[in-house]
Formats: C-alpha cells, structure tokens, sequence
C-alpha cells in the first residue's frame, strides 16, 4: 500500500511547540508525530490511527515540570490518557531526566531500555538513571531491555532496534546492503565512552514509511553501522543525533540514507554544530 508524505505543520500545544507528520494510508489512517520542545533535550511522541502511543525520551528534569507538561499536553492533544510505552534512548539528563516528573503527571506502561547506565562519572547521569530506577521500583510501568535486531512489541508501529548497548544490528536491514561510497568521506574518529555510544536507536516503520531515531548515538558507531555497507537503506525520516552537534552525524550515515526530512532536537544554547548543519543541508534527497 502506498505512503506519501502528506504534511509538515507546524502546531502550538500550550507551552510546547509540535509538529505533526502525517502519513496517511486509504486503509490504515494516520500517523501522528509530535516533536515536543523541550529545549535542547529529545522527545518525540508517536500515536498510531488506532491510538496507541510511543514516547522517545522525556527531556530535561526540573525546571518547574517544563517538559513533562509540553508533553502531556501533546499526548492530551492526541487524545491519550497514559503513553503505552516509553522508549529510554540513553541515560544522560535531558534524555531520562523528565521521567520522574512524567510518571506524577500521566500512566506510563512499558519502558524500553539499553540496560544499565553504562557511564560512571558519579555526577548528573548517575544521578539520573537512578532516579529512573527509583520510578521502576515504585510504579507499575515494566522495562524491557532490548537488544539489536528485536522487534519492539507497539501495536501499530513495526519498531526495529539498530543499536543498543554499544552493540549493532549484524545484517543489512531489508533491502539494504549496498556498499556505501559515503565512507570515504568519513574520518575515523576513536571510540566514544560515554552513554551516548550506548544508545538504544530505532527504525521505525508505518506502511512504507521509514524514519531513524538513533539517540546519541556517536559517529564511531555511526561509521561501524554504515561501512563498507549501507546496512539501513534509505530512510524518509531522520531525527538528526545528539542534537545535531559534531560528535554524530557523519556522511557515512546522512549521506548514504538520503532522508527526505531532517528534525533536529537542538536548543537555544545546545546543538546544531555548524558542520552538522552543512551536512544535513545537502544531503542527498533532503527536500
């Protein structure tokens, strides 16, 4: 069944600013998609026709609950009165930071997860991922640990996960495999030790329509994921990594996967890299 693009629209909900991504199937409805501001952080909320709710990241703890309400009012706007599942990318502050505050202000069913914090600096990530600990301890929300090439159980979504734990999918996705000529323009860069290499990222598809969250994930893993080969194909859709600073986003990936759409969860003062910027800018097939 065919998908198209339908729209790119711009939607206030209260104190959050959403956009919506339409697409739209004679037989299954639309997906919506909000991208919710929550200033530098990352959270995206993805509801299928039949209602069903997927949340990426909950943004930045504190801050007088800022994103736990930008993002229960995208989830009333979407008519939702719990989010089945929460999908934990990694546990640096802006990305795991907003549960606590989350979990008081609406029912969460199940949390997706790399597994345990990976990154020991005994300061703000530390802090963080027990924070979440605590709410797994004291709600009834379940937490699956999941692993690369698992097909994640969202009813409506077909959720695929390219990387978790430092680990990667070890085949070509469907379709894809081709050697990708985008690496020779890609530096190596040595290996990353933070939870940002850790991240738990997903291809998500609706119909024919594809888009790629990959977290933080950082251009080491990047350029293990794409070369020689192109192990993704292309894709419709890309949240651009780690906010769109340098530390990700290499031609290897951008490149190579030809995104129609790019949206960057950068902020006032957080993301954006001027290099990243001219990458995603001209990358093939970006309209």
């Amino acid at each position: 069944m065919m998908l198209r693009l339908r729209t790119l629209a711009a939607l206030f909900v209260t104190a959050a600013v959403a956009f919506s991504m339409h697409a739209q199937s004679a037989g299954n409805g639309n997906l919506r998609v909000y991208f919710i501001d929550v200033e530098g952080g990352q959270s995206t909320l993805f509801v299928t026709p039949a209602g069903k709710s997927l949340l990426i990241d909950t943004g930045w703890p504190d801050n007088n609950f800022r994103d736990a309400d930008r993002i229960v009012a995208a989830a009333k706007a979407a008519g939702l009165s719990r989010i089945d599942y929460v999908l934990i990318t990694h546990y640096h502050e802006d990305h795991v930071g907003g549960v606590p505050q989350l979990v008081e202000r609406i029912p969460i069913g199940t949390f997706f997860v790399h597994g345990p914090n990976r990154e020991l600096d005994h300061g703000a990530t530390e802090e963080g991922y027990a924070a979440f600990q605590k709410v797994l301890a004291t709600t009834k929300a379940k937490e699956i640990v999941a692993k690369p090439g698992d097909r994640l159980p969202v009813d409506g979504l077909d959720v695929t996960v390219i990387s978790s734990d430092g680990n990667l999918i070890q085949k070509p996705l469907s379709g894809a495999g081709q050697p990708n000529s985008y690496c020779e323009a890609t530096e190596k860069r040595s290996a990353d030790q933070t939870e940002n290499a850790h991240s738990l990222g997903v291809l998500i598809r609706f119909g024919r329509l594809k888009i790629l969250d990959l977290g933080d994930l950082t251009w080491d893993k990047e350029r293990e994921l794409m070369c020689p080969d192109n192990q993704l194909g292309k894709i419709d859709l890309l949240v651009v990594s780690h906010h769109g600073w340098f530390h990700s986003s290499s031609p290897a990936l951008v490149d190579a996967i030809h995104p129609t759409v790019a949206v960057m969860d950068n902020g006032e003062k957080k993301g954006g890299s001027i290099a990243v910027l001219d990458t995603v800018r001209h990358a093939p097939g970006l309209e």
